[in-house]
């Protein structure tokens, strides 16, 4: 027989209900009472309570007279509970013993609490974050709760006030990694709670100011001096002074703090067979740091060290290698060795030949030295036994180059750089050299020009080494060039490297050239890897994905994969990610230079070739093709009966396919700046309609906030670039997408500028998409405006075109839509009905994302009529998918609306805390109209609490932004900000 299985341990909590747990089962632990004995015996920690501090914590001053029964009765009846040998009888009193780590929620608590300190202390604030987060996620409600005594009131106050302890000391955290405006919510929401709290008022305080919020900061700290005045006749403590004072005053001091960087730990340095380190050595001090402890790990006799250090072409290999063996070269008093093994060209040295040269450098007689590889190589190792040697092995083809010179025990240790990655280099500490950081960059740049030039033209300076990709042989040559010609400035250069078909021409000083220093790698590719190097370059992105790279390839993706890599290990590409690469700004240049003069379409009558379509054109194609196939999939997944997807232009190779919606929108979001970048490259010729198609389904990424920007900057250039083609179809689709820009941006005149030339042009294409969703756009522009007649004309023709195009996705947008504008009208039984019609379609079309936007809109039906609790609810459901969808304009928007409906709830705490949330959800995205309505509400519902300063410093805020724009909501705010207004 198996033997039983070991019970579970117990686990208790008293951060709450007083519970006990064996494993996942709830036990009984008695009456309130009961639970008090066994709250009070885990509080002490192990320690004996005698039966007399017993009776006093559960009944005080007036206990029964039974209570010395009563005690041992409920310590009798927890025995048989609870573990044996848990509760034990010691000394007249009782003890709980033999508890399992973090048995207790308490105990967790307090060594997540004293992580979170030790990490603060060591200055890793994520770590110590995270552990506050952890121990705050153990309270569960009132602690202790439903315990009747003293010794638990006492308690229960205790750990109150270290949980909101605790909770400051992690918002300062947060305000210390640069998230105040994210904290303002939970920071409003404790204040109201807590509104004699002093530090909670000065992180507040804080937190706007940093927000860009000086105004109700400040306000802060005068509600603050009223309330303390009012109910406790004192005046704020003097760091809440000082903080008003400096806020005052602007103090730079009070921005969000930059961490120092820690100092580079120098090594003496001493020359031997190394060449000379360069006078302007700038910057790399973590990798400096980094292999002067690997190799130091090797001189202290531990074992024999080797460090590969790989980069592209010109990234500084040699020159960081060479200074490195210099900080380092007292470790190794016994000689440094270095040898140049000219891997990147076609005549590598050769092993045997730098061990003949190594062994005389050693001091072994030329008659001593063997003629073979592997006695030359057996004979080096001897020679080195015993000794503290620095070899620097530089500029290497291969692991197999460098395998026979290396030391071959401790006490030494070896160097390398290649331009391949050594993954095959049993043993070695691989490090992967990148480009400088901008700073870095200026400073070199700064050490060759002189700081006088280059002080007084600092951002042309900046664009000089942007232009350059912060790659330090460019820098070099550029600020070599500069520093040559005494009559040109920085501006000056800053222009010629401007042009992109010129840089790399530029880049060229003396025997120092960029593109030569390409061309030694790109010459050593086999002809698949070099067309695969020719064609990835042509798409603008930050990156490319690899199942991208397989529609440029025209080729399976594990074959593709395998050509990536191939460039990966050569240097050639960089790995950004797992699936994801990307080329350094200076060798895309170089990858389309080679595609102009190498990339040809096969003659007449040739044979076709072993890749498929030859030509850069092809390759575009076929990209675009990808991203519009595959984004249309991601559109027809959220959206299901929506019929654009039935519109776009014809492709011819296929996308990606997804299974569910998430992992739709992760493809979307995870692509959103390489295929944005692209489609502004496709703004021409043939690809403009597949570009507009393509923008017109992505349109998700309109409305993320993170990728708005670069959403606008590429509809306005696919609009510019249909108006030159004098394409009616593709300005008609291009000014839709531009639309609904300007829709989220909060620029409603310009929205409807576009809208009414996108239907104009509709009717004359006769292309239905853009006639249904401008006329759509068009009426909820009218809303927005104030226009209720006409936007309910635009929507009832909207619906009829959505019908004509059995568009039922699109006719329940429409219908919810044009509920808004019945409620707007004073209809909001109408507008319940319309947008329950809406829903009843969405739902049975299972479009959850829609379907949200249908709840939204009788949320707001519903507010209306003064259903609150409905509304409420339904709202509360369209927020749970528009953050599970990533769609931060409608997460921010419906927040707003529930503030509203709890502030016609007389519900102002609630109220402030959403509007708060919303404000942070919202920022950067949904323009200045919907930031000042938040204003409004999150001022009504601060005068709700008492707070009239900030409340006003709210609606001061909004009337400027509404003053500005023109909006009639000016008026409104006029009268909130009335001595008599009411609120």
């Amino acid at each position: 027989m198996s033997p039983a299985p070991a019970p579970a341990p117990l686990r208790f909590s008293v951060l709450g209900p007083v519970r006990a747990r064996r494993g996942e089962e709830l036990l009984n632990t008695g009456s309130p009472q009961q639970r008090a004995l066994l709250a009070a015996l885990l509080l002490r920690e192990g320690r004996t309570a005698t039966a007399a501090e017993l009776i006093d914590a559960l009944w005080g001053e007036e206990p029964p007279s039974q209570a010395l029964a009563a005690v041992r009765t409920y310590a009798s009846r927890l025995r048989k509970v609870l573990d044996t040998g848990v509760l034990v009888s010691e000394s007249g009193g009782y003890a709980i013993r033999g508890l399992g780590e973090d048995a207790l929620d308490l105990a967790a608590a307090q060594e997540l609490a004293t992580e979170a300190e030790k990490a603060r202390s060591t200055g890793d604030l994520c770590h110590a974050r995270d552990a506050l987060t952890r121990a705050l996620a153990l309270w569960d409600g009132e602690v202790l709760a439903g315990v009747p005594g003293p010794y638990a009131e006492a308690q229960r106050v205790r750990l109150q006030e270290w949980r909101l302890q605790l909770l400051e000391t992690r918002l300062d955290m947060d305000l210390e990694q640069g998230c105040h405006a994210e904290a303002v919510s939970e920071l409003t929401a404790l204040t109201a709670e807590h509104p004699l709290r002093e530090r909670l008022r000065e992180l507040l305080m804080l937190a706007l100011y940093r927000s860009g919020r000086q105004a109700e900061a400040l306000a802060v700290y005068a509600d603050t001096r009223r309330l303390l005045a009012d109910e406790l006749g004192v005046d704020p403590r003097p760091g809440l002074r000082e903080l008003q004072q400096r806020i005052l005053q602007a103090d730079p001091g009070l921005a969000a703090p930059s961490s120092p960087q820690p100092e580079p730990v120098a090594a003496p340095v001493r020359p031997a067979q190394l060449p000379a380190t360069v006078p302007d050595f700038t910057g790399r001090a973590s990798f400096v740091t980094e292999l002067s402890q690997v190799l130091a790990s090797g001189s202290e006799g531990h074992v024999m060290a080797v460090s590969a250090l790989a980069g592209i072409g010109g990234v500084g290999k040699t020159t960081l290698a060479v200074h490195v063996a210099h900080q380092c070269r007292a470790a190794f008093p016994d000689g440094q060795l270095y040898v140049d093994l000219q891997g990147a060209g076609s005549r590598a040295a050769e092993p045997e030949t730098v061990l003949g040269a190594f062994l005389r450098a050693l001091g072994t007689a030329d008659s001593a030295i063997p003629d073979s590889l592997q006695e030359r190589s057996a004979l080096y190792r001897s020679v080195l036994d015993g000794r503290r040697v620095l070899v620097l092995l530089d500029n290497a083809r291969d692991a197999a180059q460098i395998r026979p010179l290396l030391p071959g025990t401790e006490g030494c240790a070896a160097l390398v750089t290649s331009r391949v990655r050594m993954v095959d280099l049993a043993g070695a500490h691989l490090v992967d050299l990148d480009v400088m950081s901008p700073d870095e960059a200026l400073q070199l740049f700064t050490k060759i020009v002189g700081e006088e030039r280059v002080a007084s033209e600092r951002k042309a300076a900046l664009d000089v080494v942007a232009a350059c990709g912060f790659l330090p042989l460019a820098i070099r040559i550029a600020a070599s060039r500069l520093a040559a010609r005494r009559t040109w400035t920085v501006s000056v250069l800053a222009a010629k490297l401007a042009d992109e078909r010129r840089r790399l021409d530029e880049l060229q000083a003396g025997d120092l050239a960029v593109k030569a220093t390409f061309e030694l790698g790109y010459g050593q590719l086999e002809p698949a890897q070099a067309r695969a190097f020719r064609l990835l370059g042509l798409a603008d992105g930050p990156d490319i994905s690899l199942a991208a790279a397989a529609a440029v390839l025209d080729l399976p993706a594990e074959d593709t994969e395998d050509l990536l890599e191939a460039l990966v290990d050569t240097s050639l590409l960089e790995s950004a990610a797992p699936g994801r690469y990307r080329f350094h700004d200076l060798v895309r240049l170089y990858a389309r230079a080679c595609a102009e003069r190498d990339e040809w379409p096969p003659s007449v009558g040739a044979p076709p070739t072993p890749f498929g379509q030859w030509g850069r054109e092809a390759a575009m194609s076929r990209l675009l093709d990808f991203y519009l196939a595959t984004a249309a999939a991601v559109y027809a997944i959220e959206r299901p009966g929506d019929r654009l997807v039935e519109h776009l232009e014809e492709i011819r190779y296929p996308g990606l396919s997804f299974e569910d919606r998430h992992t739709a929108q992760d493809w979307l979001y995870a692509e959103a700046n390489a295929l944005l970048a692209f489609v502004q490259q496709c703004a021409k010729g043939a690809l403009l309609r597949r570009a507009v198609d393509l923008l017109w389904v992505a349109k998700d990424l309109a409305e993320s906030g993170a990728n708005s920007k670069q959403y606008e900057v590429a509809a306005v250039a696919l609009r510019d670039a249909a108006d030159a083609a004098d394409d009616p179809r593709s300005r008609a689709r291009a000014l839709t997408t531009l639309t609904n820009v300007h829709l989220v941006a909060g620029r409603f005149e310009q929205a409807d500028a576009e809208a009414r030339l996108a239907m104009e042009l509709a009717h004359a294409a006769d292309d239905l998409a853009p006639r249904c969703w401008a006329a759509n756009d068009r009426g909820i522009i009218a809303l927005y405006q104030g226009r209720h007649p006409e936007g309910e004309a635009y929507l009832k023709e909207a619906i009829e075109s959505f019908r004509l195009d059995r568009n039922l996705a699109g006719e329940a947008s429409a219908l919810c839509n044009l509920s808004r504008i019945h409620l707007a009208m004073g209809q909001s039984t109408s507008a319940v009905e319309l947008a329950q019609q809406g829903i009843v379609i969405y739902d049975r079309l299972g479009h959850a994302l829609r379907g949200a936007n249908g709840r939204y809109a009788l949320g707001l039906a519903l507010t209306g009529q003064g259903r609150l609790d409905a509304a409420v609810d339904r709202l509360t459901e369209a927020l749970e998918v528009f953050r599970d969808s990533r769609q931060r304009l409608w997460e921010g928007m419906t927040l707003f609306r529930l503030a509203e409906a709890h502030l016609v709830g007389h519900r102002p705490a609630q109220a402030a805390a959403l509007t708060e949330q919303a404000l942070a959800v919202l920022r950067g995205i949904g323009g200045e109209w919907r930031r000042g309505n938040v204003l409004t509400v999150l001022g009504r519902a601060l005068s709700g609490l008492g707070q009239p300063g900030r409340a006003e410093a709210c609606w001061q805020e909004a009337l400027g932004i509404f003053e500005q724009l023109g909006s009639p909501e000016a008026a409104d705010v006029r009268l909130l900000l009335t001595p008599s207004a009411t609120v």
